[in-house]
């Protein structure tokens, strides 16, 4: 027997994988698929369709929509009235009524021109879309709207964006994603299957009986469908190197973005939706890759629109379908054959030796179409976008897209397990383990920044053990408390201050978590409540460190029980600190402002906490503000501990016999609360803060996410009445040379013995090179 859980992650798995793939794809993919078939079970297939889908944004247009603090100030008060703020701003079209269908076993490219709208068109097809952008039109996935199942899930975007943990190793991230994005309906699958394998008397390939079973498995730390994404993307060679940073040294850039793709073909959606994954990567990485992805198309029914900037011809002829996307209309979508027809019949001819992918996307642009045109008996005229796309709705390709668009879906014939309807790939508990298994790493790789924290707490305990010697520190008159509220007061500003580093923390870890947390990796409250846990021992530390250093040494009351209550209050005083500025991070999200308003509520702070004016001198207007300080609070409870201990009640002579003590006066004079049931109260209250304070972070990591940046617009009537206002009259005032060129300065580049290598595909067990040597040149 064989422990089919050891099989899937390991070395026992690694050396399955190497049995069962072989380095050839094809045919390790046709095993799966001939099992499959065997017993007669249908995999699922998901079709796309988008009908009159349009997408528009408001932009404010030219020099308005530039980051200057009055082009803020004026667009954030004009948004407020509403209306006012209409006028200000112009209408793009993103996308502009675009139909077509996405089929299942059919390689689908994305072309069109920077700025066309491929990344829009894309997550509009994906559900992940931006609020703030006006949706119209439909989408379906086999006939269902997005109400009807999460997108999210049914299918996987690729960004163009690599967001990633840089301390984790690239098998670490891609073990991450796939224990979030769950086994779907694999183990379902597997099930029936061996059922009918039973009822047929079918034995079945041992080898690929055990692969499927181990790619089964959920909430293993590390899987065999982990190993196999590796391989198939060249990533076995870096997956225990970290992804890096600017910050640590990591992986390539081409790495990264193939670690980017990998992350979402870990998981069991059926449709791909890979936006420019070939940026970073050499021609030949990325044939490979889209050579695997449409070996998983055809034979294992995906869906896949691959969004390419400028492929190579022999990636171009990988694919089956094009979607020739420019201004936001589609020009083309159909098969890859009658695409150049289309372009003849509008009179223009791609070259013989010219890249088709190139000519596509330079023949609807003005500026290059002229060069393509080939009917001499006519004069070119230039054809714009928006006639190709009605050109295309009478070329025969277009009118059967729009009879097969006519014709709804049957939703019946929809496998079962095409569509996701969960929207999370584990249970709310197994998303809380693995986010917490991943805290752990991430605080073990920083473990520097905790130790250094903990160094400078020593660092400055020693500093302030020497100057607020106990020696040198009287007590039980009133006179000797000045010393003591200093040494208190640096005390907690110590401690707030140290929980400063959450802020940097939280900023550092949003951009990964908003993409995480957009594809549905886990709910967003276990990462929020992960790092709340994880961080209560570091507090809890800190302040041990803290407080055995300088409480005696110091001279503060020596009764144990005081000891611990200090302890607990700049326990309770950190652990506020850090929720305050993990929610101001969450809300804030750039470091420069994060810092900016961050001190900025620290001096509010202090301001109204009863150290810098006390209770009694604080404006009638202003003491709601005294009363919603957490550090005042703080201050009280310290305070209270330290001055209504036994060393501080002699009683005060400057008042009758039923004085208070001198510690009661010094507390009274302070405006701070003279009964001991005083510091449990405080206690209370920086509890309540803390509560309050992890709850709008959690609400913060929820609802919040990362603006859209506004996109400057120009005006092209400002512009032209620019270009037209200086006229020059060449035959009265010829133009000088520094009008005719721009000054230039001639460089020389030189290279020597430049060697480049690519990888090639295996050739008889052996591993072929190009090796190209360059001679001696200079330019």
């Amino acid at each position: 027997m064989v422990d089919i859980n050891q099989l899937a992650s390991g070395e026992a798995g690694r050396a399955l994988l190497e049995r069962v793939f072989q380095d050839d794809s094809e045919r390790f993919l046709r095993r799966l698929r001939d099992r499959v078939d065997r017993v007669g079970i249908e995999l699922p297939a998901i079709e796309v369709r988008y009908q009159g889908l349009s997408v528009e944004v408001d932009a404010f247009v030219g020099s308005r929509a530039l980051p200057t603090l009055w082009n803020s100030a004026t667009n954030f008060l004009q948004g407020l009235v509403g209306r006012l703020a209409s006028s200000n701003k112009r209408t793009i079209n993103i996308l502009q009524n675009v139909n077509g269908i996405i089929k299942p076993s059919r390689m689908t490219l994305l072309l069109g021109p920077p700025s066309s709208g491929k990344s829009t068109f894309m997550r509009a097809l994906t559900g992940k879309l931006d609020k703030a952008l006006k949706v119209s039109g439909s989408i379906t996935y086999c006939g269902h709207t997005f109400e009807e199942f999460y997108p999210e899930r049914t299918s996987a975007y690729v960004s163009q964006y690599d967001l990633h943990n840089a301390e984790m190793t690239v098998r670490e991230t891609l073990d991450f994603s796939r224990r979030c994005l769950g086994v779907g309906a694999r183990y379902d699958m597997l099930a029936e299957l061996a059922v009918r394998e039973r009822e047929a008397g079918i034995k079945p390939d041992p080898e690929i009986d055990a692969y499927m079973k181990a790619t089964a498995v959920q909430g293993q730390e590390s899987n065999i469908v982990t190993d196999l994404t590796l391989k198939v993307l060249g990533l076995d060679i870096c997956a225990d190197m970290p992804i890096g940073d600017e910050m640590i040294r990591g992986v390539s850039g081409g790495q990264r973005k193939r670690v980017t793709t990998g992350e979402m073909l870990t998981g069991p959606a059926r449709a791909l939706f890979m936006d420019e994954i070939s940026t970073g990567l050499d021609s030949s990485s990325t044939f490979q890759i889209v050579k695997y992805i449409r070996q998983l198309v055809h034979v294992m029914n995906e869906t896949v629109m691959i969004s390419l900037l400028q492929p190579p011809p022999e990636t171009y002829n990988l694919f089956d379908d094009i979607i020739l996307l420019s201004e936001g209309y589609v020009v083309y979508h159909g098969p890859r054959e009658n695409i150049l027809e289309f372009f003849e019949s509008a009179g223009f001819r791609c070259p013989e030796r010219k890249g088709i992918a190139d000519f596509l996307q330079e023949v609807t642009s003005k500026k290059d179409q002229q060069q393509y045109w080939y009917l001499d008996q006519e004069q070119y005229r230039h054809v714009p976008v928006p006639e190709f796309a009605e050109r295309f709705k009478s070329f025969h390709v277009g009118q059967q897209m729009l009879k097969e668009l006519q014709i709804p879906f049957d939703k019946s014939k929809t496998h079962p397990a095409a569509l996701t309807t969960n929207k999370y790939g584990q249970s709310s508990w197994e998303s809380f383990k693995t986010v917490m298994s991943r805290e752990k790493l991430l605080m073990k790789r920083n473990s520097f920044i905790y130790i250094f924290k903990v160094a400078q707490l020593v660092i400055l305990g020693l500093i302030a053990m020497t100057v607020f010697l106990r020696t040198k520190m009287p007590h039980g008159q009133f006179s000797d408390s000045t010393k003591f509220f200093g040494a208190l007061t640096f005390s907690l500003m110590t401690v707030l201050f140290n929980g400063f580093a959450e802020l940097q923390f939280t900023i550092k870890m949003l951009p990964t978590f908003y993409k995480q947390r957009d594809f549905l990796f886990f709910p967003p409250w276990t990462i929020g409540l992960v790092n709340i846990i994880s961080k209560v021992p570091v507090s809890l530390v800190e302040s041990i460190v803290w407080v055995v250093l300088t409480y005696y040494v110091m001279g503060f009351a020596p009764a144990a029980g005081r000891f611990f209550r200090m302890l607990l209050a700049f326990f309770a005083t950190h652990q506020m600190a850090m929720g305050l500025f993990r929610f101001l991070g969450a809300v804030l999200k750039s470091m420069v402002v994060a810092n900016t308003l961050g001190m900025f509520v620290i001096l509010l702070i202090f301001l109204f906490g009863g150290i810098v004016i006390p209770r009694g001198d604080v404006r009638p207007w202003w003491i709601w503000a005294y009363w919603a300080s957490p550090m005042m609070y703080s201050q009280n409870a310290i305070s209270v501990n330290e001055f209504l201990s036994s060393r501080w009640a002699n009683p005060n002579n400057n008042t009758s016999i039923d004085a208070p003590t001198v510690g009661e006066a010094i507390l009274k004079a302070k405006g701070l609360f003279t009964r001991e049931s005083g510091f449990w109260v405080s206690i209370g209250a920086i509890v309540g803060f803390i509560i309050l304070f992890n709850i709008l972070y959690l609400l913060a990591l929820t609802y919040l996410s990362f603006g859209s940046s506004s996109n400057t617009v120009s005006d092209e009537e400002n512009e032209n009445e620019t270009n037209t206002s200086i006229p020059i009259d060449e035959a009265t005032n010829p133009p000088t040379q520094s009008q005719i060129t721009l000054p230039f300065q001639p460089l020389s580049l030189s290279f020597n013995h430049v060697n480049y290598y690519v990888d090639m595909p295996a050739v008889r067990n052996e591993r072929a090179r190009i090796h190209r040597k360059s001679s001696p040149v200079a330019l």
